[in-house]
């Protein structure tokens, strides 16, 4: 038996990844001094929609899940 939907879940939302990103990859996306001002850069993790373009970079796991929230976005961890 199965059991069909009446609406598709996918729709009525908008899914964000949020995934670490690690020195040498920011280092080859931004440019040599953006991270002057980072406190930690270790901390630092990547807001990416479902086709993958890069959103936003945001100091801290936390910050990040808080920033998709606060943009009425639904996100995902991604490891």
């Amino acid at each position: 038996m199965t059991t069909g939907f009446k609406t598709n879940p996918f729709e009525r939302e908008s899914f964000v990844y949020i995934r670490h990103l690690d020195l040498g990859e920011l280092r080859a996306m931004l440019p040599p001094d953006a991270l002057a001002d980072i406190d930690d850069p270790d901390d630092l993790f990547v807001v990416a929609g479902a086709d993958g373009e890069r959103l936003a970079i945001v100091e801290g796991r936390d910050a990040a899940f808080a920033a998709a929230r606060a943009n009425d976005l639904s996100p995902l961890s991604v490891h």
